[in-house]
């Protein structure tokens, strides 16, 4: 087996993964405009901008955040692209973009304004655990502990400790693993089961 293909980077994987990380990188050529234009911001939503709640994961506060973001795809992307087809992928990604817009939008009244695609990338994490649990992967079920734990940490702590504690929602990562995790839930998995 080749490494690109053990990395799930190979043939149509490899270039989805280049056009992902585009749709993540591209966008911060575009500036504080298109930040402005893009971002979730309460107020705009309410006065009937709601495609904000899809294009707030696409812009990031600079090009650093959008760097670690893509960084943080092709991780997952290397664990889990193969776990589900396109279609269900995209199911995924569309729960937890769903799941932030509902937790914003009903449960986050506070928020003012948000930029980022960590709820999302929380959301194919969890996805992607269920699927590996299903298949009786040992790394996944550790997988799935640890991102739990995190998940835990993250609403009773605040940021971890690395991460700048101002700019951090944590709160959206836990909405996009709702997401994600009841989507994996309902798909069907390349295993029957979980543990």
């Amino acid at each position: 087996m080749s490494i690109a293909r053990s990395l799930n980077c190979d043939g149509r994987h490899g270039a989805g993964l280049a056009l992902a990380v585009l749709l993540l990188l591209l966008p911060v050529l575009g500036g504080q405009g298109l930040n402005l234009a893009w971002r979730y911001e309460r107020a705009a939503v309410a006065a009937g901008q709601w495609w904000r709640f899809v294009t707030c994961h696409l812009v990031h506060l600079d090009a650093a955040h959008a760097l670690l973001n893509a960084v943080g795809l092709a991780l997952l992307w290397a664990l889990f692209a193969r776990a589900y087809s396109w279609w269900q992928w995209g199911l995924a990604l569309g729960a937890s973009i769903a799941a932030t817009g509902i937790g914003f939008w009903f449960f986050s009244t506070q928020l003012v304004w948000y930029v980022g695609a960590s709820g999302v990338l929380h959301g194919v994490f969890a996805c992607g655990c269920i699927a590996m649990l299903r298949q009786r992967d040992r790394i996944g079920l550790i997988a799935a502990v640890i991102f739990a734990g995190k998940l835990l940490y993250e609403q009773w702590q605040g940021p971890l400790p690395f991460e700048s504690v101002d700019m951090v929602v944590t709160v959206v990562h836990l909405y996009g693993a709702i997401g994600g995790a009841a989507m994996g839930l309902l798909l069907r998995g390349r295993g029957q089961q979980l543990y």
